[in-house]
């Protein structure tokens, strides 16, 4: 049986990790933001893994009510658009409804909120 640590064991281990040394210079190495989410995670296995990125499809339609009217807001390629004027972001487009700065996501209801502690 091979124990964890012991040379025999290390020896074994060699040929896997120069594979995936291999394997990194063919296919490229982990994007730099899965390298930090694995570093804290291998840390701390309880942390929580951000939110994936939100992804909307062309041609979407976000409905938001605020102070009584209804605003629709149409995915384009490019960005959004609100009452035939593009916005880069959804933040653009929410403080262009409000006047504020708030999240674009959150104020579309399309982030969930932290659980509470």
């Amino acid at each position: 049986m091979l124990r964890r640590g012991s040379a025999h064991a290390a020896f074994l281990a060699a040929p896997a990790a120069l594979a995936h040394h291999v394997q990194e210079i063919i296919d490229g190495a982990l994007p730099a933001a899965t390298e930090r989410l694995l570093d804290v995670l291998a840390r701390d296995p309880s942390a929580r893994a951000p939110d994936p990125a939100i992804r909307l499809k062309t041609g979407t339609r976000l409905l938001r009510e605020w102070n009584g009217k209804v605003h629709v807001v149409l995915v384009t390629e490019d960005g959004f658009l609100l009452e035939g004027r593009r916005h880069a972001s959804l933040s653009e487009v929410a403080r262009s409804i409000t006047g504020a700065r708030w999240s674009g996501p959150r104020f579309f209801g399309l982030k969930r909120r932290p659980p509470p502690p």
